[in-house]
């Protein structure tokens, strides 16, 4: 078994920061899309204890627009290369097509993360050939939309229903089924009431038992809870969610504020004796 495998199948939650070469994300859109400032922010979450770095080159934040295969390639590429040279450290492509999933992987990515949870013609045999571990993320309908009017009969269920599928699919294609790593979208077509409920019952995913990642950090949903607060003063809210998605089963957390998140989740580990 490989140091990337090793460490994903281990107890310890791990966190995940996010470094968006774009020019339109939600959070952090225009800070890191130069390859220097994305390779010094990788390298930054590094000594804060990130365990892997999420390189994306497109933004899913609703209404964002649609990047080409050449154009996101061309953001992504240059930064994963940057940081192979300087760093061991795991990376994940944070992509829907299948064409930047083989580029990023051939470039030294070590995981794929996809939103659209392999439903882009050709993701699946793509990723079976690439042979490496591939978050499947629920989301309802698509970025551009998904938050006009999201409806489900139980949230909680209906993703069940959905990961059973991709799940059924991803092996049936050739992907190994301990590649699999599970994502329940936190924001990508929900309500805080959807968001809320797949928080309090995320160990209601444990019955896969696969990885679990979230991704809470600075989401709407906590600037709604918080009565309205910026983006840039969610990061004590994203914390505590990372929390409580730990107690509930989460292993992996994607994040902006890493140094914060990686001291919480050490005193959970702690109590749980990780």
């Amino acid at each position: 078994m490989n140091r990337f495998f090793s460490l994903l199948s281990s107890d310890k939650s791990l966190v995940m920061g996010i470094v968006n070469t774009t020019p339109d994300s939600f959070s952090d859109g225009g800070k890191f899309n130069s390859v220097e400032g994305a390779l010094t922010q990788a390298l930054a979450m590094c000594q804060q204890g990130a365990d892997i770095i999420d390189v994306g080159g497109e933004s899913t934040r609703p209404g964002a627009e649609v990047v080409s295969i050449d154009d996101e390639i061309k953001r992504v590429i240059p930064v994963i290369e940057s940081i192979r040279q300087k760093s061991d450290v795991f990376v994940s492509i944070d992509t829907s097509k299948p064409e930047v999933m083989k580029a990023a992987v051939n470039a030294g990515a070590n995981l794929v993360n996809d939103v659209n949870g392999l439903r882009a013609p050709g993701a699946l045999d793509v990723c079976a050939e690439l042979d490496v571990p591939v978050c499947i993320m629920h989301m309802q309908g698509e970025p551009r939309m998904m938050q006009l009017n999201p409806v489900y009969s139980d949230v909680v269920k209906d993703i069940q229903l959905f990961f059973e599928l991709r799940i059924q699919s991803c092996v049936d294609a050739g992907i190994k089924r301990s590649n699999i790593i599970l994502d329940p979208g936190f924001g990508f077509g929900k309500t805080l009431e959807h968001n809320l409920q797949l928080l309090k019952n995320l160990d209601e995913f444990k019955l896969f038992d696969l990885p679990l990642l979230v991704g809470l950090s600075r989401k709407s949903m906590l600037g709604t809870i918080l009565g309205g607060a910026s983006v840039d003063q969610r990061m004590y809210a994203g914390v505590a969610a990372a929390v409580l998605a730990r107690t509930k089963g989460a292993s992996i957390f994607r994040v902006h504020d890493v140094k914060a998140t990686v001291d919480a989740l050490k005193v959970c580990d702690a109590m749980n004796g990780v």
